[in-house]
């Protein structure tokens, strides 16, 4: 029987895409002169953690590692910003924790945990989560299995007690290597509380 609702953040409980795209654009115009393109963003930079983007940028040689924490500090500064003007309480996402309270839910993330809390507190579902997992939590981020596997221990179920919620394909990779139930999702809005119960009964069927 499934016992915990294992959510991912961006695409899943938030629809964070665009405030990534925006703020790493916006300090990456500001430090460095050029930003990159949507099509580029969504196949190789979406749901990794900034320093893992820019480790990418400096293998494809197109920014030194000398200025990596000037990037990722206009970064953070500006996702903050984006969040704090942008972000409004999620009715469709409250109604689906308030329903399934009967269950454990925690948020495990590839974003730094300021940023992920805020995201969660601004669209008014920080409240119904047992707690968050971001990415300083782990040694290594999604695509690992890390932030899967340390929830499931601190949770203290089995692997067929959890069910993970993902939408990008890091996400689902490390979802899947965890072991864990998956219900693979194709983005933010198909994360309601009926697709929510009937992928549990699903689950809750296998023997």
């Amino acid at each position: 029987m499934i016992k915990a609702i294992l959510y991912d953040l961006d695409g899943v409980l938030v629809d964070a895409t665009e405030w990534h795209y925006e703020s790493l654009n916006a300090a990456l115009k500001e430090v460095c002169g050029f930003i990159i393109n949507r099509d580029e963003h969504v196949s190789t930079f979406n749901g990794i953690p900034t320093i893992k983007k820019l480790e990418i940028l400096h293998e494809q040689g197109r920014i030194e590692k000398k200025i990596f924490n000037k990037i990722w500090e206009q970064k953070q500064e500006k996702t903050f910003q984006v969040i704090e003007k942008l972000a409004i309480p999620d009715p469709s996402k409250i109604r689906l924790h308030k329903q399934t309270e009967n269950l454990k839910k925690v948020c495990v993330t590839n974003s730094i945990r300021k940023s992920a809390m805020l995201m969660l507190e601004k669209t008014g579902q920080l409240q119904y989560m047992d707690f968050v997992i971001s990415n300083e939590d782990v040694s290594s981020p999604k695509p690992s299995p890390e932030g899967y596997k340390i929830t499931i221990e601190k949770l203290g179920l089995s692997l067929k007690e959890c069910m993970v919620v993902e939408d990008s394909p890091k996400g689902l990779e490390a979802a899947h290597k965890s072991g864990a139930h998956v219900f693979e999702v194709s983005g933010y809005h198909e994360v309601t509380l009926e697709n929510i119960l009937n992928k549990i009964n699903y689950f809750n069927m296998i023997k």
